[in-house]
């Protein structure tokens, strides 16, 4: 069996920016008692196009995306660490949350499942995906925990550093009698990574919604994110990852997180990469390298595709943005993902 898949570079000239979901913020506040949300409204349609962004939308397949979503409190001076940071400004952030914004823009059809705070900045989040086109209807508020934060520079050594308050938040108390399953069950595509798979309650409502998701014959896509400040240990956050990595259609990692995956083995081998992460039900690996492009692996085949050059200004949310895009082009078509 030979799974074929295209993939397609996006990319500009020009220097770009890939924040973690940083959109402009216009509430239409929800109202605090609300348990969910309303599905946003059709987007008005570009007539620059021959075909508009909403019968894009109509006639594409649902993606789901599960886990967390929160605040991003970034530096408001570029390269410098969060103690040396003068300020901060807000941005909404968490890599589902991320992808799901990513394929709506891109005209898809998605959806967010997950759990907020019944607090301000989890409406303004509700609100957020609304006004991107992305179902919220599967979003969950929590009255009695606040919705996450978290601190995210990119230092002038190229370092990320990362600062979470989440101890507990809302997203880690997502239950699995709160979630919407015939929402997952309309799915073609479930998305989802690990920081959910941490914390009870919500590692057994992920757990349940993949297995909900499998049964109603969903494509399983993951990407771990791996966020060792959130883990026990690295021996618990690599545990937590490949618990569930033999249940996945369709996987993406970064190079630094196949290196840790592969714990000191050479992950420059790519039969030594096919021996420690290709499992017997895995349609297709992806392996990301920055501005170097994608390395790709199938049952049948193997490949790179090489980096558009532009000029970075940030990557935090990069792979998030790849994701998008893969997810948004197969939804669009599933004959891209096939058996001959």
């Amino acid at each position: 069996m030979d799974f074929h898949f295209q993939f397609y570079a996006l990319g500009s000239k020009k220097g770009i920016k890939m924040a973690s979901c940083c959109f402009p913020i216009r509430r239409s506040h929800t109202s605090p008692s609300s348990k969910s949300c309303s599905k946003g409204s059709s987007r008005v349609p570009d007539t620059r196009t021959k075909v508009s962004v909403q019968a894009l939308q109509v006639e594409s397949s649902l993606v789901v995306c599960f886990g967390e979503i929160l605040i991003d409190f970034v530096p408001t001076v570029a390269g410098v660490s969060l103690a040396e940071a003068p300020g901060f400004k807000k941005a909404p952030g968490g890599a589902p949350a991320n992808v799901a914004v990513g394929i709506a823009r891109l005209g898809g059809n998605s959806a967010f499942i997950g759990k907020v705070g019944d607090d301000e900045f989890g409406h303004m989040l509700a609100d957020i995906l609304k006004q991107n086109k992305v179902n919220n209807s599967g979003m969950r508020f929590d009255s009695h925990a606040r919705t996450a934060l978290a601190f995210v520079t990119l230092r002038a050594d190229g370092e990320r550093e990362f600062m979470f308050y989440r101890n507990p938040c809302a997203d880690m108390l997502l239950s699995e009698t709160e979630l919407d399953k015939n929402l997952i069950r309309k799915a073609s595509i479930f998305h989802y990574g690990s920081i959910s798979l941490i914390n009870e309650p919500c590692k057994s409502a992920h757990l349940a919604a993949m297995d909900i998701a499998k049964r109603a014959g969903c494509i399983l896509s993951y990407d771990p994110n791996l966020r060792l400040p959130l883990w026990p240990s690295a021996n618990a956050a690599r545990d937590g990852i490949m618990s569930i990595w033999n249940q996945a259609d369709i996987i993406k990692i970064s190079g630094e997180e196949m290196e840790f995956l592969i714990e000191g083995d050479n992950s420059f081998d790519d039969m030594m990469v096919l021996e420690k992460l290709f499992h017997p039900n895995l349609k297709l690996l992806l392996v990301t390298e920055g501005s170097g492009g994608c390395q790709y692996y199938t049952k049948a085949f193997k490949g790179k595709v090489l980096g558009v050059k532009v000029d970075a200004v940030d990557t935090t949310g990069a792979g998030d943005a790849f994701m998008g895009g893969l997810l948004s082009k197969l939804a669009s078509d599933l004959n891209l993902y096939k058996v001959e």
